[in-house]
C-alpha cells in the first residue's frame, strides 16, 4: 500500500506536468474536458486521498496512546494526522464543488431585471430562485487619470435586498455569490460572475484552516531548539554577506557633442507633471523611460535624461547623426548595413527611403521572418522619436479632467486663451531655448506647472512628497550595476567557501566582516528602493515580475547574513528583474490586484522559492566539497519552505475565490505551484524529526530512505538540486512559454 500510494503520488505529478504542456498545444477547453474534468483524473486524486487515510491517518491513530485525553506531544503523530487529514478534507471539498457547485455569468443593463444566468460548464441557462435588477454602475478612476481603480455594481433582488458588488467585494443572496467581472464601454451595463457552492467552499476552507494549523504545530514544536541553536552559532565573526558598489559607467564620446540645455535648465522640465502609462508622474520619468528605451541606459555621454529628451525636442538637427539608437539582431544589422551596436537616426534612411519598409510590409502581411521581434522593436524606437517630435508623447496639459498633448484635438468648449496656451506654450519654450534666454525659459516652465496645478487641483495630482519620492527613485536606480556586483562577489565568496571547506580551513574573519558590511548596505539600499516604489505606486510593489524579483532579492540578502549563497541568489534575481524590461515602468494597479491577500500570497510564495534556492545551493556545495551538512537542519529548512509555499497557495486560492468566484482554476501557474509543492514534499516523507534531550535528530522513516548514511545524504542533496528545476519552470517557464491567467504578473 505504501508503494502503491507513492506511485499514485508520482503519477499525479506526471499528469499535472503533461496537462500544462497539452494545454499549450491544444488549448484550455481541451485539457479541462479531457484531463482536469475527466473521471479518471478525479479517481486518481481519490486514490491519493485513500492512500493518505490508510498509510498515515489510520496507522498513526493506532499508535496514539490516550493519556488523560491528551495526545502525547513526544513525536509528531498528532500533527501528521491533522496534516494529512486536512489534505483529505480539501480533496473532499473540491469534489463537492465539482459535483454540486454552479459557476455562471450574467450581463445586465441599468434598470434591467433577470433571473437567468449562463452556466459556464454546460453553456445552458440556469434560473436563480430570485430575480436581480441593476440600479447603478459606477466606475472609479485613479485621481486625475482615466485608469480604472475600481468598478461597482449596485442591484436589488426580488426579496428586497440591495447588494453592492465591486472588485474583491462579494455580494451574496441565498448562498448565491456575485462577483464583479466587467462592464460595458458606455458604463450602463455590467458583467457579473455567479457562484453557488454552499457546501464545497466551507469544507475546503475548513481543510485550509486545519492545514495551516497542522503546519504551525509541526514548526513550533522544535522551534525552541532551533532558535537556541541558531543564536549560539551566530557570533559576529561568523556572519557573511554581500557588497554594494554604485557603478556609474559613462561611455566616452567619439562623436561631435549634440546641442543640449544646461543641466539645471533641463532639470526644470523634470518638475512638470505628465500623464504617462495611465498615471500622473514627473516629466523626468518619461525622459528616463525614453532614453533607456532607445539607448539602453538612462543617460547619454554624461548627459541627463532630461537633457537628452529636451535636446531631441529643441535641437533635433544636432542629434540625428548621434549613435543613440541601440539595435540587435542580424537582420537589423544587415538592413542598416552596419556592425555597430548603436546607430543614428540618419542610418535608417537611404536617399529618403526608410530601410525597414520592405521587411515591415512582409511582417504585416503575415510573413515569418528571422529576427522579427528585433525589427519591430527598433521600429518602435523610431516611432517613439516621431511621437516626441510631433508632441504626442508628452501629455502636459490638463483640460476638462483629461490630459492632452499640444497635437491632440482639444474640447470645442475650451476657452480660447486656454486653447492658445496649450497649443503654443511649448513653441515659445523652443524659441527661448534657441535664444538661450534661460531665465525666461525657466519662468515659462514654472507657468506651465502652475497651470497644471490650478487646472487639476491638488487632490488630483501626486502630493509633493510622492512627486519628490519618484524623482529620488529615478535618481538612485542602480539595480543593474548592483546585480552585477552582487553576483560577482557572491560567486567569489562561494568559491572561497568551497576551497576553505575542502582544505578544512575557516573563511578569514576580515573577509566575513567585509561581506557582512556590504551585505547590510546592499539590503538597506534595496529596501529604500522598494519603499520609494511603494510610495510612488501607492501599493505594495508585488504585482509584476520586476517587483517580485526585487522582493526575492531582498529576501536573499536577508538570508545571506547567514550564508554567502544568498549573494548569488540576490544577484541572479536582480538580473532576472532587468531581463523583461530595461527600465520597469510604474503603472496603476489593476482593480483585481487591489487586495492585501495578494501581497501576502506573493510574499509567502517568493520566500519559499528563495529558501528552495538556498537549499539547492547548499546541496550543490555539499556535493562539490563532499561536506555532509546536518540533515536535521536541512530537513527543518525544507519543511519550513514547503509550509510557506503551501500557505501562499492557500491564500492565493482564497484571493481568487474573492475575486473570480473560484478558488482553483487549473491555470498553468497554479498547477506548477502545486507541482513544486508536491515535488518538495517527497523528501519530507523519507525523514521525520524528533527532539531527544537537547538534540534535534533525523530518524529513518518507514519508507527506509537511509538519510543517515553517506549514500543517502548524496541522494538527498542531489534531489534538492534537481528539484529546483520545478521552481524555475513555475516562475519562468510558465511566464514565458505556457502563459495563463497569471500573465498580468509577467512584466
Amino acid at each position: 500500500m505504501k508503494r502503491i500510494a507513492f506511485v499514485i503520488y508520482v503519477a499525479v505529478i506526471g499528469v499535472l506536468v503533461t496537462a500544462t504542456v497539452v494545454e499549450k498545444i491544444y488549448g484550455t477547453p481541451f485539457v479541462m474536458e479531457h484531463i482536469y474534468g475527466a473521471w479518471w483524473f478525479i479517481a486518481l486524486w481519490a486514490l491519493l486521498g485513500v492512500g493518505c487515510i490508510e498509510n498515515v491517518i489510520i496507522k498513526e491513530l493506532k499508535n496514539v496512546r490516550i493519556d488523560s485525553l491528551k495526545f502525547p506531544l513526544k513525536g509528531v503523530r498528532g500533527s501528521l494526522i491533522l496534516l494529512h487529514g486536512s489534505f483529505v478534507l480539501i480533496l473532499v471539498g473540491a469534489l463537492v464543488t465539482h459535483l454540486f457547485g454552479l459557476q455562471g455569468s450574467v450581463h445586465l443593463r441599468v434598470d434591467e431585471t433577470t433571473d437567468m444566468i449562463e452556466n459556464r460548464e454546460t453553456g445552458l441557462i440556469e434560473h436563480l430562485p430570485f430575480s436581480i435588477t441593476l440600479k447603478d454602475f459606477q466606475l472609479k478612476t485613479y485621481p486625475g487619470t482615466q485608469s480604472p481603480m475600481d468598478y461597482m455594481s449596485v442591484f436589488t433582488t426580488s426579496s428586497g435586498e440591495e447588494l453592492s458588488v465591486s472588485m474583491n467585494k462579494i455580494g451574496e443572496c441565498q448562498s448565491y455569490r456575485f462577483y464583479q467581472s466587467g462592464y460595458d464601454p458606455d458604463l450602463q451595463g455590467t458583467y457579473l460572475s455567479v457562484s453557488h457552492d454552499p457546501w464545497g467552499i466551507g469544507i475546503t476552507y475548513t481543510g485550509y484552516a486545519l492545514l495551516l494549523l497542522s503546519m504551525l504545530w509541526m514548526m513550533i514544536r522544535p522551534l525552541w531548539f532551533k532558535v537556541r541553536t541558531s543564536i549560539s552559532k551566530f557570533p559576529l565573526k561568523g556572519v557573511r554577506g554581500s557588497v554594494f558598489f554604485a557603478l556609474c559607467l559613462l561611455p566616452f564620446a567619439s562623436f561631435a557633442a549634440p546641442k543640449v540645455l544646461p543641466a539645471d535648465v533641463a532639470a526644470e522640465f523634470g518638475n512638470l507633471y505628465t500623464y504617462y502609462n495611465g498615471r500622473i508622474c514627473p516629466f523626468q520619468t518619461v525622459a528616463i523611460d525614453f532614453t533607456t528605451k532607445l539607448y539602453g541606459k538612462s543617460n547619454y555621454q554624461g548627459l541627463s535624461a532630461e537633457q537628452v529628451v529636451t535636446g531631441w525636442m529643441l535641437f533635433p538637427s544636432t542629434w540625428v547623426d548621434q549613435p543613440f539608437i541601440k539595435i540587435k539582431g542580424q537582420t537589423v544589422h544587415e538592413l542598416l548595413k552596419t556592425d555597430e551596436t548603436y546607430v543614428s537616426y540618419d542610418d535608417f534612411f537611404d536617399k529618403g527611403q526608410y530601410r525597414l519598409d520592405d521587411v515591415l510590409y512582409q511582417l504585416h502581411t503575415g510573413a515569418q521572418l528571422p529576427d522579427a521581434r528585433a525589427v519591430t522593436e527598433v521600429d518602435e524606437k523610431m516611432n517613439l522619436l516621431l511621437m516626441l517630435w510631433n508632441g504626442q508623447l508628452l501629455k502636459l496639459y490638463p483640460a476638462d479632467g483629461q490630459w492632452y498633448s499640444r497635437e491632440d484635438n482639444l474640447p470645442e468648449t475650451l476657452p480660447h486663451d486656454q486653447w492658445f496656451f496649450i497649443k503654443h506654450s511649448m513653441d515659445y519654450v523652443g524659441e527661448l531655448a534657441v535664444q538661450q534666454d534661460y531665465q525666461e525659459l525657466t519662468a515659462t516652465l514654472q507657468k506651465i506647472r502652475q497651470y497644471q496645478q490650478k487646472t487639476m487641483g491638488e487632490d488630483n495630482l501626486p502630493s509633493n512628497f510622492q512627486f519628490n519620492a519618484e524623482k529620488l527613485y529615478n535618481a538612485i536606480n542602480y539595480i543593474r550595476p548592483l546585480a552585477m556586483v552582487l553576483l560577482t562577489i557572491g560567486i567569489l565568496a562561494y568559491i572561497v567557501g568551497i576551497v576553505c571547506t575542502i582544505r578544512q580551513r575557516t573563511i578569514p574573519r576580515w573577509f566575513r566582516i567585509l561581506l557582512m558590511i556590504v551585505s547590510v548596505i546592499s539590503l538597506i539600499y534595496l529596501l529604500l528602493f522598494i519603499t520609494l516604489r511603494t510610495i510612488v505606486s501607492g501599493h505594495l510593489p508585488l504585482t509584476n515580475g520586476f517587483e517580485v524579483m526585487l522582493f526575492m532579492s531582498a529576501c536573499a540578502l536577508l538570508f545571506s547574513l547567514r550564508r554567502e549563497q544568498g549573494l548569488i541568489i540576490a544577484g541572479l534575481t536582480l538580473l532576472v528583474a532587468m531581463m523583461g524590461q530595461s527600465n520597469p515602468q510604474i503603472t496603476p494597479l489593476m482593480p483585481v490586484l487591489s487586495s492585501p491577500l495578494l501581497s501576502i500570497h506573493v510574499c509567502l510564495v517568493m520566500l519559499a522559492y528563495t529558501l528552495f534556492a538556498f537549499l539547492a545551493l547548499n546541496s550543490l556545495t555539499a556535493l562539490i566539497s563532499r561536506q555532509n551538512y546536518k540533515l536535521s537542519t536541512i530537513n527543518y529548512q525544507l519543511k519550513f519552505a514547503v509550509f510557506l509555499l503551501a500557505a501562499g497557495i492557500i491564500l492565493g486560492a482564497i484571493w481568487a475565490n474573492q475575486s473570480w468566484g473560484r478558488y482553483w482554476g487549473w491555470d498553468p501557474k497554479e498547477v506548477w505551484a502545486l507541482i513544486t509543492l508536491m515535488v518538495y514534499a517527497i523528501p519530507l516523507h523519507f525523514a521525520s524529526e524528533e527532539v531527544r534531550g537537547e538534540r534535534l535528530e533525523v530518524r529513518t522513516s518507514s519508507y527506509k530512505f537511509p538519510l543517515k548514511g553517506v549514500r543517502g545524504a548524496v541522494l538527498f542533496h542531489l534531489y534538492l538540486v534537481l528539484a529546483f528545476l520545478s521552481v524555475i519552470i513555475t516562475y519562468f517557464g510558465v511566464n514565458f512559454f505556457l502563459g495563463g491567467m497569471h500573465s498580468y504578473a509577467n512584466g
